[in-house]
């Protein structure tokens, strides 16, 4: 792909109101731009990244056996009524009337939803477990959208919701969702902690977090650097007793053990073994795309720019031409990687060499080639391992074999 073809470009200037790194990166690179207040839309690059980390969730979804649907974006406000969950959202709810004088609340979650759909079947207990997702976009009036696509008053999750006949089952089926959470924070390339949580306007018994530490999170842990361990006690280390360190942290994922919240407000029964009506026992699994990349962006980052893990970067190559000549030559090197199932960005615009050295690093893709002097006198390609800033000097062959090893 040639760069000079791509929609949005980098740009030097910064938004007033970037606080956070990556908002600051992530508008200069040209993978997001604002609409209004938490409302963003993803350009071409961010799209790439988007896009991976939505097939790492996707793959592992269904690789737990977790079947893929969707439901209305507009609920029925007498879903959330039934609950109480219009009282306990509040003024973050966005509630609509259609020309029909019907009022729905527009889906900050799917919990009563997915309890009706599943309804609509009149299940027995041979139907369970029932385990089901969708992507979908979600709705919440935040008071103080800020960094970027960080916190939003409109983003992209995904949303995953169990039914079991008992607890059993629903502690089964969480500890199975506990898991694939974390192979996909690991996929993305993210360090991450794993902590016990309220569980807040959701309701329910039991639920986890998963949480990265930054410097503008807005949720604190407590880290012992004896044990090395976080606890959500700001007091002593239970097991050391050593002073602890508080650790600002953002949230990216979060599941719940709902039990019969739900089921029982709204009558969702299923027949057990002896023809006897029982509430659904109920788990949801909630994971936001957006807030994924811009955690790895905050985290993974240096003062160049981004460093994305090559699991979900935009390419898995920039290949920085520094004289027009060479642009035949270096689109013979991009079908030669493509060949081998790599995505390459061709920067062939016509901009000092410092300009694209930047900007190729500002991007942030996994590794970086350069087709300058060296390659008109010696047939030499400058790779440049972004992640480490290690350097090399390959010719063509030796580049194609050094990147392919790499991703081995």
């Amino acid at each position: 792909m040639k760069y000079s073809k791509i929609f949005g470009k980098t740009i030097k200037t910064v938004p007033s109101d970037a606080q956070m790194i990556s908002h600051k990166y992530l508008w200069q690179g040209g993978f997001i731009r604002r609409f209004s207040a938490g409302r963003w839309g993803f350009l071409p690059l961010g799209m790439r990244v988007w896009q991976k980390i939505y097939h790492i969730i996707e793959e592992e979804m269904e690789a737990i056996g977790c079947q893929r649907l969707v439901v209305p974006t507009f609920h029925p406000i007498e879903i959330w009524q039934a609950t109480g969950r219009d009282q306990a959202f509040g003024e973050e709810m966005l509630v609509i009337d259609d020309h029909h004088g019907n009022t729905f609340a527009i889906g900050a979650t799917a919990e009563g939803m997915m309890v009706e759909l599943v309804k609509m079947f009149s299940p027995s207990y041979k139907d369970l477990p029932i385990e089901i997702y969708q992507f979908s976009q979600k709705f919440r009036d935040d008071k103080r959208p800020r960094g970027g696509i960080m916190r939003v008053r409109e983003f992209m999750m995904k949303d995953a919701y169990s039914f079991d006949k008992d607890q059993a089952g629903l502690e089964k089926n969480y500890k199975k969702m506990l898991s694939a959470y974390k192979k996909i924070f690991n996929e993305c390339g993210l360090k991450f902690i794993t902590t016990e949580a309220e569980s807040g306007a959701m309701g329910g018994s039991v639920s986890h977090e998963f949480m990265v530490p930054a410097d503008i999170g807005e949720d604190s842990l407590f880290y012992c650097s004896s044990c090395k361990e976080y606890f959500k006690d700001k007091s002593k280390c239970p097991k050391c007793k050593a002073k602890l360190e508080e650790k600002k942290m953002v949230e990216i994922g979060h599941i719940f053990q709902l039990g019969t919240k739900y089921s029982l407000a709204q009558e969702a029964l299923f027949l057990d073994e002896k023809g006897k009506r029982q509430p659904f026992i109920m788990g949801c699994y909630g994971i936001g795309v957006s807030r994924i990349l811009s955690s790895i962006a905050e985290v993974i980052c240096d003062e160049k720019g981004i460093i994305w893990p090559k699991a979900i970067a935009p390419f898995d190559v920039s290949l920085v031409v520094l004289d027009k000549s060479l642009l035949p030559e270096a689109l013979d090197v991009e079908e030669a990687l493509e060949a081998e199932g790599f995505s390459v960005l061709v920067d062939d615009r016509d901009e000092a060499a410092g300009v694209k050295f930047n900007d190729a690093s500002l991007i942030g893709n996994p590794y970086i080639l350069v087709m300058g002097k060296k390659y008109l006198k010696d047939k030499i390609i400058d790779v440049e391992v972004r992640a480490t800033k290690k350097k090399h000097e390959f010719t063509k062959e030796q580049a194609l074999k050094f990147i392919v090893k790499e991703y081995d």
